[in-house]
């Protein structure tokens, strides 16, 4: 009997970078954890970098995914929040990469399409949907429900051909 596949979904972002923990098998989804890790608005860039690679890894170290999915960054009107949130993400792929997991990537549109059925959607069609499809799932944030649907999407594709290809 195959043995299910524990996936965590990681919503970037500077302030608050949202987690959440599924398990699949076949065609189930199992809901395990979630939650948001925040980073102190007061203190230096790096500082706040580092809290936020360190709720990660945390996170990482507790529940011991087998597989990452991270969302893609959207460009924002201002150059600077857009650097900020890039550099946000790059901690959300660099901590499972260090934990030796491959990380995924999923575009905004990728993962609403997977979630609620069209690549468009505001985030009350997603939350729904998550609950709908495991509705045992909690969230203590927007963002962690967002990295819920991101981990639903990798489970739903991540037996494509180009992610076999890239594991073996």
């Amino acid at each position: 009997m195959a043995e299910a596949i524990r996936i965590i979904g990681i919503d970037p972002g500077l302030r608050n970078s949202g987690w959440g923990v599924v398990e699949t098998l076949g065609n189930s989804l199992r809901f395990v954890a979630s939650g948001t890790v925040k980073s102190d608005a007061k203190l230096d860039l790096a500082s706040r970098l580092k809290q936020l690679y360190d709720g990660l890894e945390s996170v990482l170290h507790f529940y011991q995914p087998f597989e990452a999915a991270v969302e893609n960054t959207f460009v924002n009107k201002d150059a600077t929040a857009t650097l900020k949130l890039g550099q946000a993400r790059g901690i959300a792929m660099v901590v499972p990469a260090r934990a030796g997991l491959r990380v995924a990537e999923y575009a905004p549109n990728a993962v609403k399409k997977a979630v609620i059925g069209v690549g468009h959607g505001d985030k009350k069609q997603i939350h729904m949907m998550v609950r709908v499809l495991m509705p045992k799932a909690t969230f203590d944030s927007d963002h962690a429900a967002d990295a819920l649907a991101i981990a639903i999407c990798h489970a739903h594709h991540r037996t494509s051909l180009a992610w076999r290809m890239a594991a073996e």
